[in-house]
């Protein structure tokens, strides 16, 4: 399912013309509008902005987020967090349970040298073992939160029945542990049929998240902190209060995932990756970016919604139809141009299906129209690339 609204941008078509392609562009205007979007929506919901880096990887990009208002940051990996804490940044929340005690010994060790707050996830005994142990030799307090599982069924404990008290009394008993709350990710939304079944599925992780800090409150463990996230269910939820923070990341560009949604339009997206056509036959135009550019993602978590792997446009060209990306080699895109053959040498804007998985396999974001003037351009690199550990 796609909107066939036209792809749109803020700057002129001739920048986009002097790059070499394949690259990975982003208008700057619609970045800095959908920044400003997350964070006016967290101050009318009385909530903290923690938004997640996983989807850019950049350290500019992430202090553009501090600076208009997010409290902290989400990283998803060990080696994400450190990139972040090297880069200067003072509050992370690390989102995967981790229970190496070599990662955990670095983190820490970073974060007290850094003098920063990192919180660490838990949803097993064994987890928590791991903390405490690495946090205990270091002579540190190690924040914990534990992950409750609201649908997704990945990581995180049952919001029904006393798991999720009995791991935060053992936190919470723990010398060098501090509980710093629960955490969840509604994941499962990029599932849902209709915009309204992922409010529906917001709802739901709003009550199940309320209903476990109840329990909390009652077995005598106060909640510092509950967080929740993902770009639909910030977006199309409609209930926040008693919440904490929300944890959006794909929101700083939106993709065509989001479009299906219901959450963005196309007016929103931000990224595109930019190609050029070298070959054409009489079904398909031939572009320089295939799977090593666009990746074969078709949305988070699996979702198979989206047919292709994203659609193209050609410059210049605001009324034209899509032309999907049909298929993908490594390094070679498919555009099916239905009769309506771009030249050799053409450039295409291409829209992918998830824009986090594209940041991940680029170097460099070009960003376009920096500072407000029409021909700026900027590189920013993915300081966070292929950070996976």
């Amino acid at each position: 399912m796609h909107d066939e609204a036209p792809l749109r941008w803020s700057g002129s078509d001739r920048i986009l013309t002097e790059i070499e392609t394949p690259a990975v562009i982003v208008d700057a205007a619609l970045l800095r509008r959908n920044i400003a979007a997350a964070a006016a929506r967290a101050r009318s919901a009385g909530v903290a902005l923690r938004p997640h880096v996983k989807t850019h990887k950049s350290v500019a990009l992430a202090r553009m987020q501090i600076e208009a208002g997010a409290a902290g940051l989400t990283v998803a990996k060990g080696s994400e967090a450190l990139v972040f804490l090297e880069a200067g940044f003072r509050d992370i929340t690390v989102g995967q349970p981790l229970v190496d005690r070599r990662k955990i010994a670095r983190l820490l060790a970073a974060a007290r040298d850094g003098g920063a707050r990192l919180t660490l996830i838990a949803d097993s005994d064994a987890g928590i073992a791991a903390v405490a142990a690495e946090a205990a030799a270091q002579g540190v307090r190690a924040d914990v939160q534990v992950k409750i599982d609201v649908g997704l069924h990945r990581c995180g404990v049952s919001p029904a029945g006393g798991e999720a008290v009995r791991l935060a009394r053992l936190i919470a008993d723990d010398a060098a542990l501090r509980f710093a709350g629960i955490l969840s990710h509604a994941g499962h939304a990029y599932s849902a049929p209709t915009p309204e079944a992922v409010t529906v599925i917001a709802r739901q992780e709003h009550q199940a998240m309320l209903g476990v800090a109840d329990a909390l409150v009652r077995a005598g463990i106060g909640v510092p902190c509950i967080s929740v996230g993902s770009t639909p269910t910030v977006w199309l939820g409609d209930r926040f209060d008693g919440i904490s923070e929300i944890r959006p990341g794909n929101y700083v560009f939106m993709d065509l995932t989001q479009v299906s949604l219901g959450v963005a339009t196309r007016d929103d997206l931000a990224l595109s990756v930019l190609a050029t056509v070298i070959s054409c036959n009489d079904t398909y135009a031939i572009v320089d970016a295939g799977s090593k550019v666009m990746s074969s993602d078709r949305g988070p978590h699996g979702s198979t919604r989206l047919a292709g792997y994203g659609v193209a446009r050609r410059l210049g060209d605001a009324d034209g139809a899509d032309m999907p990306v049909a298929s993908l080699s490594e390094e070679h895109g498919f555009v099916a141009h239905g009769g309506r053959r771009p030249a050799i040498g053409e450039r295409l804007r291409l829209l992918p299906n998830h824009a986090c998985t594209v940041v991940n396999l680029a170097r460099n974001l070009v960003v376009a129209g920096q500072g407000g003037i029409e021909g700026g351009i900027e590189t920013w690199p993915v300081d966070a690339r292929a950070c996976v550990s």
